[in-house]
This record gives structure tokens, C-alpha cells and sequence, in this order.
């Protein structure tokens, strides 16, 4: 690893100073930051160190422990959040053949999208819900939570750019979505039925309390493991287990495995798990 130095950038900057950022990362919010991130950690928090007028990292990192309020645009700013519209489009037609044989329970059905980033997943979700359920989706809730504020407020108000929504079949963009006028053109609103199935919430998910109660019917938690180290994973992985039903399921991102957790979970699809009976409360 190479030493960064004043002269070199606009903000001193040097090894000590980005293992001190990846130490609190990894404290804060279990994210496990690779080594070779030290030129992505300077050109995300430069924009904090302008803001705060200061001129090296060492300052700013005094002045995170120094001012609580700093730790969210820490993690904002750290945090990465690639999504889309149905992406991985098995994981939604499983999700809506489960609405179906659940729908008949006599509860309404609850799910969460853990990792929501500026929305696309559940709304998603809402999509293929209401799909396969018609007007009896509205009963139903989605929870989608995120650790960083900033999307969240993107996802709250479920205003995207009309690329966003290119690939959606026609039919469903005429019929979820509301074309904006004037000001408003080149986007694209979520109708407000589908917003209204969709409760957003901030979770960090090292919280020790996440307010959720349990009988989830699934669990949407893609491509967010990749972040945190195996022990650490686990220890998560058991945790939402207990928020859902025998027979729920827990859909992984593409690049994940749960073979360190067959103790957990076990895989009935390609990345959707379901609990192991007798999971530890």
C-alpha cells in the first residue's frame, strides 16, 4: 500500500488514516472494507472533509469522534448501492408463488427487503405482489430498510429518471408508474398505492435491536453479506432467521453462500434458503 501524502492530493491523507476509516467502518457497521479500497475511501469523504473546511483526514477523523451527528454521512458516504428494477427476476416470480400459497392464511403476509438502497427492490416486490394477488397485495406489508439515510429519502419518494424503468415491460410501466410533465419530464413516480405497501426504515443491521417482530413471510438480503466477514455473518444470518416463518424463505444475492451456516439455513433454489427446524432462539 502506498503512503498518500499532502503534496500528492488536495487532503493529506495516509495508510494510518485509512485503517483508521476501515476500523471504523467495520466498528460502526460490520463492513469489512477490502485493502485495496484506499483510493475509494479518499474520493468519497472528500466531499465531508470540504464540506467541514478541514485539511487532512487525521482532522476528520477527531472530528467523527468528536460529533456523533458526523457518523451517518460517514456511512453514507461509504456504502455502496447498486440496484435495479427486478433484478434477478427468478427471485420474484419464487417470491410471488410463496404469496400465493401463503395467501390463504388468514394473517396478512409481512416481508422485508433489508438492504432497499434507493428503493428498486421493494417496490419490485410491491410490483410482483400486487401482480399476483390484485387488490389483496395492499393488505399485505413491505418493510425496506437501508443504513443510509440518503437513499432512503430516494426511496421514500420513489421518483426515478425514465432509464431507470426502460427495461419494464410496457404494461407495467403504464400501469405503476406516473410520467412526469413540465418540470417533471424525463421521470417517472411509483403510483401511490404501491408507495403506501411500503414502509422504509433506517437499520443498521449490527443494531442490537432492529424493531421487527417475527412471522416474516421472506426476507430479501442480496448482496449485502459480501460486506461483512464470515463470523459476522452468521451471527446476522441467525438472527433474521428467527423473524421468519418454518416455511419462509430468505433470498441471497447471487454471489453468496451460506455453506458456513448449513446449520441455518439450507438452499432450496438458486440463492433462496429456507430456516433449518430448530434454529437456536
Amino acid at each position: 500500500m502506498n503512503a498518500l501524502v499532502l503534496g500528492e492530493h488536495e487532503f493529506g491523507y495516509n495508510d494510518h488514516d485509512f485503517e483508521q476509516v476501515r476500523e471504523r467502518l467495520y466498528r460502526r457497521a460490520g463492513i469489512s472494507l477490502a485493502t485495496s479500497k484506499q483510493q475509494m475511501v479518499y474520493s468519497r469523504l472528500t466531499r465531508r472533509l470540504r464540506q467541514l473546511e478541514l485539511r487532512n483526514f487525521s482532522s476528520y477523523l477527531a472530528y467523527l469522534d468528536q460529533h456523533p451527528e458526523e457518523w451517518q454521512p460517514f456511512i453514507n458516504a461509504l456504502t455502496t448501492n447498486i440496484t435495479a428494477f427486478f433484478r434477478e427476476r427468478h427471485h420474484f416470480d419464487q417470491l410471488t408463488t410463496l404469496a400465493r400459497e401463503h395467501q390463504h392464511r388468514g394473517q396478512a403476509m409481512r416481508f422485508w427487503s433489508a438492504a432497499s438502497s434507493t428503493g428498486e427492490e421493494p417496490y419490485s416486490m410491491a410490483i410482483a405482489l400486487h401482480q399476483a394477488l390484485g387488490e389483496r397485495a395492499l393488505r399485505l406489508q413491505i418493510i425496506a430498510s437501508d443504513i443510509d439515510t440518503g437513499v432512503l429519502e430516494i426511496a421514500r419518494r420513489g421518483v426515478y429518471p425514465l432509464e431507470r424503468i426502460e427495461q419494464l415491460d410496457p404494461a407495467l410501466k403504464k400501469r405503476y408508474f406516473q410520467r412526469g410533465t413540465g418540470a417533471n419530464a424525463g421521470l417517472a413516480r411509483v403510483v401511490p398505492e404501491l408507495r403506501q405497501m411500503v414502509e422504509f426504515r433506517r437499520i443498521n443491521l449490527l443494531d442490537a435491536d432492529w424493531h421487527l417482530s417475527g412471522g416474516l413471510d421472506a426476507i430479501f438480503c442480496r448482496n449485502v453479506m459480501i460486506y461483512f466477514d464470515k463470523p459476522t455473518q452468521v451471527r446476522l444470518l441467525e438472527r433474521m432467521v428467527r423473524l421468519l416463518r418454518s416455511d419462509g424463505l430468505f433470498f441471497a444475492g447471487h454471489s453468496e453462500s451460506f455453506v458456513q451456516a448449513n446449520h441455518v439455513v439450507k438452499l432450496v433454489s438458486r440463492t433462496v434458503y429456507q430456516p433449518v427446524p430448530g434454529v437456536p432462539t
